[in-house]
């Protein structure tokens, strides 16, 4: 689950401000830029309030909300405020057929406060790709990166579909490690674009090829901005302001959300969009009903069954890739994101879990990250058991 923002790099790249968030006024704002080394409490004042110390686009949302109705309590042989405490939740929230079934919150943070979603937003962002292909902006999949993105030309990614950059499966090398000062992710942080053009492409341009374009997947937040940089150019328009014309203001979203910029103006689209939680959740709503919104279909056909199943092998039995998606081979799928953010979708069951958090660390695989993975199992279950009873009466 190594899900990562770059953007932790374009923390205060605008001001130093000394910004205390009002949930937390006693924790002043970090004042550095790497996200993995604030303390908890730097976090939990940062994570809700990221619009006062970096640079953000408004995602504007419309009148109306999406209504969500209020449904029973679900029966979860877990002991919720044990599980929420352990995974530092902020937020969590179930949706299942439609009506809330259990909602949260915690940290001081309530439903009408914005949360960062680091990585979550890259399956925000491969949603508007197939956007762009539904409005004719992308012609297909196949095309190669360079026909949008024209800085790109002469790069390894001449040989890169869009398709490719959607799985992951460019072949061009990449290292997301963040421990390591020399890893591209720290190196991109460093990096000084070239006058008049975006810092993404600046950097992803000088990037060797280590493997043929499709055969390997690796896991690269670089290439999920190149995404969001492919899709302004093509329809010629910021992402935030293309997400609140094709979902956020057309599907109800309650809260007007914010999206963090780079160096070089441009949204970081692998990373860090905030939202209410209940936002999140709808998103989910959004994806789980076909991606209708105002009652149009924003993606084409057959977008969600390529983008939410399995599109790459990544080393783990069970489990996959899609477009941005972190797919499960029993048809559910998550978005995740780095210290405990995510958006769980499993369509079988009808079933929307949305969980905002601060984890102790930004990734713990076998500890609070298998933790949520078997509170997702648990939920599943519980739907499962509910249905049964029913069946029986």
């Amino acid at each position: 689950m190594r899900c990562w923002m770059i953007a932790a790099t374009a923390l205060l790249l605008t001001s130093p401000m000394a910004a205390q968030s009002p949930m937390s006024a006693s924790v002043p704002m970090p004042k550095d830029r790497d996200v993995l080394f604030w303390t908890q409490d730097q976090r939990d004042a940062a994570f809700r309030a990221t619009e006062t110390i970096t640079k953000v686009n408004v995602i504007p949302a419309g009148g109306t909300a999406h209504p969500i109705a209020q449904g029973a309590p679900l029966k979860i042989a877990v002991d919720m405020d044990a599980y929420m405490a352990k995974q530092r939740n902020a937020g969590l929230i179930i949706i299942q057929d439609g009506k809330v079934r259990f909602e949260k919150y915690a940290l001081a943070y309530g439903p009408e406060g914005r949360w960062t979603s680091f990585s979550v937003a890259k399956s925000l962002t491969s949603t508007l790709v197939g956007a762009a292909v539904k409005d004719g902006y992308i012609k297909s999949l196949d095309d190669k990166v360079s026909a949008y993105i024209p800085d790109l030309r002469g790069s390894a990614y001449d040989d890169v579909s869009v398709r490719q950059l959607l799985t992951m499966t460019s072949g061009v090398k990449w290292n997301e490690d963040y421990t390591d000062r020399n890893s591209d992710v720290a190196l991109f942080d460093r990096h000084q674009a070239d006058p008049g053009e975006d810092i993404t492409v600046s950097y992803m341009k000088r990037l060797p090829r280590e493997a043929p374009a499709g055969t390997k997947w690796v896991y690269k937040t670089g290439e999920t901005n190149l995404i969001g940089v492919l899709v302004s150019s093509a329809t010629g328009k910021t992402l935030s302001s293309y997400l609140s014309e094709k979902i956020w203001t057309p599907f109800g979203m309650e809260g007007d959300a914010i999206w963090m910029l780079g160096r070089t103006g441009h949204e970081i689209a692998g990373c860090c969009i905030s939202a209410r939680l209940r936002d999140y959740a709808r998103f989910g709503m959004f994806i789980l009903g076909g991606g209708k919104a105002g009652g149009k279909d924003v993606l084409p056909a057959n977008w969600l069954s390529q983008a939410t199943t399995k599109q790459a092998e990544i080393d783990q039995p069970g489990r996959g890739y899609g477009f941005q998606w972190w797919t499960n081979d029993d048809g559910s799928f998550a978005a995740q994101g780095i210290f405990g953010q995510g958006i769980f979708i499993d369509p079988k069951r009808k079933l929307v879990i949305a969980s905002n958090g601060n984890w102790p660390t930004a990734t713990d695989p076998d500890g609070v990250g298998k933790d949520r993975e078997d509170f997702y199992r648990a939920v599943q279950a519980a739907v499962d058991a509910e249905a049964a009873h029913h069946s029986h009466h």
